[in-house]
Formats: C-alpha cells, sequence, structure tokens
C-alpha cells in the first residue's frame, strides 16, 4: 500500500467499519412509531452529533438530507487524509450529481424551488467549492434554463444528452441514468490507472452494474442501440463488451438478461417474466452484490480497498436510514421495510 496516509486511512476504515449499523441496529429504528421516536432512537447512536441539525417538524426529507451531508463530510474527510485519489473522486462526484439529478428532475416535473430544495443537501459542494454550479441550476426558472446554466461546465454535455433523450422517451428515469454516467465515465478512467488487482475487484461491480442496468433499462424504455451505446462507459474484463454488445442486439429484456448467463453474474438472473420487475430484481441483485464485494474488501489490512469498501459501506448506511425515515413517516410495516435493506446477510 506505500505510504503512511494511506496506513493510517485503512486504520481508520477499520474503525468506521466496525462502528457500522446491523440487523438489530435497523430493526429498532424502523419499529419506531413516529419520526419523533426515530430522531430519540438516533440519539442514542453514533449520529447523535448531528441530530441538532434536522429542522424541525421533522420530515424523512429533512432526516435523509441532514444525514447525507453528514456523510459527505465523512467521505470528504477519508479522501483528505489520503491525498489525490482519482477513483475517491469519482465516488466523491456522486453527491453532487445526486443534488442535479433532484434539481432537473424538479424541473420536468414543475417542482417549485423551495421544494426542490427540500431534496437536496450542499454540504458535499461546499467542501470542494461546487456551490455556484448547483445553486444556479437550482434558481433556473424551467429545465430549459437550467440545462444551460451547465453547459459551461464539466457535466454540460451529458446534461444536454439528458434533456434529449428525455424529450425523445418522455421517461424521468432517463436524468438518473445520463447523470450517473458521469460518476462512472470518472471512475472508469480512474480505474484504468490502477494496478492494484484488489482496487480493481471491488470497483469493477460498479462499472459492471451500471453497464448492464444502462442495456437492461434501455431495452425497457425501447432505446435505440446508438442511444444505448451513448450510455455506456468502458467495459471490464467481467462484463466484456461482447457481452454488452449482444445484450444491445437482443430482442427484449428477456432475452437481454439470458445473455448474461455466459458471465460471472449469472446467479443474478432474476426468473420473473414480468419485464418490470425483472429490472427492478436484477438492479437490487447488483446491489447486493455490490455490497458483498465491498465487505470483502476488509479481509486485507492496509489495503487501499479497504478504504473504497468503507465510503461504499457507509453510503449503503445512509440509504438504509433514508429508507427507514420515509417508512416511518408513511407507517409502512417494519418487516417490509427490513425486507427492502441493503444487508450482510438476508434474515
Amino acid at each position: 500500500m506505500g505510504n503512511s496516509k494511506n496506513v493510517y486511512a485503512s486504520v481508520k476504515s477499520y474503525s468506521q467499519r466496525g462502528k457500522l449499523f446491523i440487523r438489530d441496529d435497523y430493526q429498532t429504528l424502523a419499529e419506531s412509531r413516529n419520526l419523533d421516536e426515530l430522531i430519540t432512537r438516533l440519539r442514542n447512536t453514533k449520529y447523535e452529533p448531528v441530530m441538532a441539525d434536522i429542522p424541525k417538524p421533522y420530515t424523512a426529507h429533512g432526516i435523509e438530507s441532514v444525514i447525507r451531508g453528514h456523510l459527505a463530510s465523512l467521505h470528504y474527510g477519508i479522501t483528505k487524509t489520503v491525498g489525490n485519489s482519482p477513483i475517491l473522486d469519482a465516488y466523491y462526484m456522486r453527491f453532487i450529481v445526486t443534488n442535479l439529478k433532484a434539481i432537473l428532475k424538479g424541473k420536468v416535473l414543475g417542482k417549485a424551488q423551495e421544494d426542490i430544495e427540500s431534496y437536496i443537501n450542499l454540504r458535499a459542494e461546499e467542501l470542494v467549492k461546487q456551490r455556484d454550479v448547483v445553486i444556479k441550476a437550482l434558481v433556473a426558472k424551467d429545465l430549459e434554463e437550467a440545462v444551460a446554466s451547465l453547459s459551461s461546465t464539466k457535466f454540460g454535455d451529458d446534461v444536454s444528452r439528458a434533456a434529449a433523450a428525455y424529450s425523445d422517451v418522455g421517461n424521468i428515469q432517463v436524468f438518473d441514468t445520463y447523470f450517473d454516467k458521469i460518476v462512472y465515465q470518472n471512475l472508469s478512467r480512474a480505474l484504468r490507472q490502477s494496478r492494484d488487482r484488489h482496487v480493481i475487484k471491488i470497483v469493477s461491480p460498479d462499472l459492471d452494474s451500471y453497464n448492464l442496468l444502462s442495456v437492461i433499462r434501455g431495452k425497457f424504455w425501447g432505446l435505440d442501440e446508438s442511444t444505448m451505446e451513448d450510455l455506456l462507459v468502458p467495459p471490464t474484463q467481467s462484463a466484456p463488451r461482447d457481452l454488452l454488445s449482444k445484450m444491445m442486439a437482443a430482442g427484449d429484456v428477456r432475452d437481454a438478461l439470458n445473455e448474461v448467463s455466459n458471465s460471472k453474474y449469472r446467479h443474478l438472473i432474476p426468473q420473473t417474466e414480468n419485464e418490470m420487475d425483472a429490472v427492478a430484481e436484477f438492479e437490487r441483485a447488483l446491489e447486493r452484490e455490490i455490497y458483498t464485494t465491498s465487505i470483502k474488501s476488509f479481509t486485507r489490512m492496509f489495503s487501499f480497498a479497504t478504504i473504497i469498501g468503507i465510503t461504499k459501506l457507509t453510503a449503503y448506511e445512509i440509504r438504509n436510514l433514508a429508507a427507514i425515515s420515509f417508512a416511518v413517516e408513511q407507517g409502512i410495516d417494519h418487516k417490509t421495510v427490513m425486507s427492502k435493506l441493503i444487508l450482510p446477510t438476508e434474515a
């Protein structure tokens, strides 16, 4: 691993790993009768320091926003400890991209600026001095103006492509895919600079998942091959170009999934005939694969892979907490929400 900064960051990662929530912790939180009770229970955890920042009256959005800000600070701290790491920078970009997604989708839906603001947390942008970029898009009067405001930024090309694809297919999820592409394009570029096989092993499933799902969703939305091609990032050995080409050429979602049976992800192919369910099940199976790989990164002490692993595992923890907050707010049964969380082992 080489330098002392990385050794220190790896030790810190192990310490963070020991503090990750386990199934019982989530269970206790999911059983909260209302958001006040959820906050009280969160005060008894490591999240106690940020609980005071959650605005009243409590909402699931408010809780998610504050804990996402906390996660941004945590990831930024790890990145700073390590020093120059294109891979960690690419993962960090997810925070900014998530906000831009929320803003542009909000513009499409004609939401008021105040409404969109409740979905975003600008802590990540503040830490890397990118706040102005996001604010410009937020205050734009409509989608067209928001797209124009981003045209001179590094997001410009992908944003205008996303807007064009949206006008073609009319599905708002197109924005998710194009914005995700920005993250994975950077991740792919960063990974190509790495010779560390442990790092390649933990990052590759993210790239594979993005490419495989882009094709499967493209099939579901009825995108043509050139548009699907445009969405892809440079493939890895575990989901190679040849596989993706066969999937794109397949007749429908089911046929495309059948092509996956010739890859290392064959055990993840959903059995359901319903296309919409198949896409959702495949996405969840890939998520679990990424999660499991992240946990396995802790088998070698002082490996840079453990630093990547903790940034991914803490992000899953925040997602789980956001899902629980939403479920408690909506009065959804704790068993239902527990079945949706990404946890170390299935119950």
